[in-house]
């Protein structure tokens, strides 16, 4: 069975950067038939896709964040992690990890198969 785990710091301060990884069970990250996202919600809005990577190791992201995100990975420890850089307020959502089929759209919800049970970030001083 496909599990996905987010684990990192649930309070930010503005201007720093939000780390958070996932780990991954039952299922490779370096398969290609999947890509895996980080994907958003904030407080009383919809989700919101923030990037993903694919089975070689190259990242995408959402045009609106690529300035201030990056997603890396650890195959050893079948892993992935988001960075994003100099946080407000507006950062603040639910944080999720999910896997998603290539044939979907990462932007797309619906394209998606298994997620993480998803994370609270607050940013505030």
């Amino acid at each position: 069975q496909v599990q996905l785990q987010e684990s990192g710091p649930g309070l930010v301060k503005p201007s720093q950067t939000l780390s958070l990884t996932c780990t991954v069970s039952g299922a490779s990250i370096t398969t290609d038939r999947y890509y895996f996202s980080w994907i958003r919600q904030p407080p009383g809005k919809g989700r919101e896709w923030i990037g993903y990577i694919d089975y070689s190791g190259s990242s995408y992201y959402s045009p609106s964040l690529k300035s201030r995100t990056s997603i890396s990975r650890d195959t050893s420890n079948n892993q992935f992690s988001l960075q994003l850089s100099s946080v407000t307020p507006e950062d603040t959502a639910v944080y999720y990890c999910a896997r998603g089929r290539v044939s979907s759209p990462p932007a797309a919800m619906e394209g998606y198969d298994y997620w993480g049970q998803g994370t609270q970030v607050t940013v505030s001083s």
